[in-house]
């Protein structure tokens, strides 16, 4: 059975590399290590299909070393162990610290990535990371100081193009065909700087034709992937637009639409927790304060969807789906916040009001630090009018209360506390 095309054509030298000439071209920091033929431990932190697995597939053979590969996925603590054992066996005093590749990374646990820590620590093995997640957040502290971070970026227009026309020029397969590319925007568009994906589209369209020459244009393309079954795209164009129809039909109070589109995620394969986050963040953003218990079940559909998985976790996205779609909606904190972050970036550091100050010295409490200051508690129903916001800002509003029964009475509490402050 042939290679798929994306494998054929990975490059096996710098020279042939496309792309992150910030860290692999002339001079750039990573080049220069590989030529010195000694790299220390890193993570490389970047979208799919950018060249992670492939640069470091090319630095071991470039420094010929052994390479191992694990996958956060299927591997557990064992295979960690039993690898490292293996490089620590296997290993010459001569040659460099064999290298253990780390496919998505931030898939690994604790325990996992704390089974490392010493054999990194120790230069057994110069440990490669890839993640397509924050690695601040994903991985280990002690393990993130032990390595160097690069960000890899997605491929410019020109990059993927020039991948495109070595593919139909080069590949074994392809170059046997007379192949036209006509129009390229709608890869290029499908594709979202994923090397990968692009191959795969491309070699979809070659495939499905019967003509020669082959004749590639938008039109093809994009009837080609409406066809294909699999066109949903976990990172690709299809991934945005039916978050941003999914998330639409929720705020448009639409649950059958919402379910439909969440159905279409769950289908496609798309990873829970990026569903997951999206309900966090509509339950704040489009619901807020006309129901805050959203935000309550959506933050439990989240820690329910990491303790059980698929398929179970499709139940409690479904749940909140509904749930959120359901609701009253309101934008008023989303909104509040914008209102604020505007202020300050209009004004600039304001002086914080000398009586909301924290004096724990003797010389801030001769200052004048916290003179003046009422602490509601003291008074009856523990509210007193004083000023909280700086000086220059004191009459500025930014949190308006929406049409819906929560909101309403929130309203009214602040109408009686503040008066003509809070009247609209």
């Amino acid at each position: 059975m042939a290679q798929p095309l994306a494998e054929r054509m990975r490059p096996t030298t710098l020279d042939e590399y496309i792309g992150q000439t910030h860290l692999v071209g002339p001079g750039a920091v990573l080049r220069r290590m590989i030529e010195a033929g000694r790299i220390p431990s890193f993570i490389l932190w970047g979208p799919p299909g950018v060249g992670k697995t492939t640069l470091a597939q090319i630095i071991a053979h470039r420094l010929e070393t052994p390479f191992y590969t694990l996958s956060a996925v299927t591997s557990g603590v064992k295979d960690v162990r039993d690898v490292i054992e293996r490089a620590r066996s296997g290993r010459f005093f001569s040659q460099a610290s064999p290298i253990l590749f780390i496919d998505e990374i931030h898939r690994f646990s604790k325990s996992q990535q704390d089974s490392l820590l010493g054999a990194v620590e120790k230069g057994i093995v110069t440990l490669i990371g890839a993640t397509t997640e924050n690695p601040s957040f994903e991985v280990i502290r002690p393990l993130l100081s032990r390595c160097q971070l690069y960000v890899l970026h997605p491929l410019e227009r020109e990059d993927l193009l020039k991948l495109l026309r070595r593919a139909v020029e080069k590949d074994t397969e392809l170059s046997k065909r007379r192949i036209e590319l006509r129009e390229t925007d709608a890869m290029l568009r499908y594709s979202g700087g994923d090397a990968r994906k692009l191959l795969n589209i491309l070699e979809l369209v070659v495939e499905a034709a019967d003509d020669d020459p082959v004749v590639i244009t938008d039109a093809k393309v994009v009837e080609r992937l409406q066809q294909n079954p699999l066109a949903y795209d976990k990172d690709g164009e299809m991934h945005y637009d039916i978050i941003s129809a999914y998330i639409k039909s929720i705020r448009g109070s639409d649950p059958d639409a919402a379910l439909y589109w969440l159905a279409r995620m769950i289908e496609g394969g798309e990873d829970p927790k990026f569903i997951a986050r999206r309900l966090l963040i509509s339950a704040a953003e489009d619901v807020g304060l006309a129901n805050p218990n959203a935000l309550l079940l959506a933050n439990a559909a989240f820690d329910a969807v990491q303790k059980i998985g698929w398929p179970e976790g499709r139940i409690p996205l479904a749940e909140v789906t509904v749930y959120l779609a359901t609701s009253p909606k309101s934008n008023s904190a989303y909104m509040g916040i914008d209102a604020a972050l505007d202020a300050v970036r209009r004004t600039g550091n304001q002086p914080v009001p000398l009586h909301l100050r924290n004096a724990p010295t003797k010389l801030m409490k001769e200052l004048g630090y916290h003179d003046g200051y009422k602490y509601a508690h003291d008074y009856p129903g523990h509210f007193v009018r004083q000023q909280y916001l700086p000086d220059e800002l004191q009459d500025i509003r930014l949190w308006h209360a929406q049409d819906n029964a929560a909101e309403a009475r929130l309203h009214d509490r602040m109408t009686a506390l503040w008066g003509e402050r809070y009247k609209e």
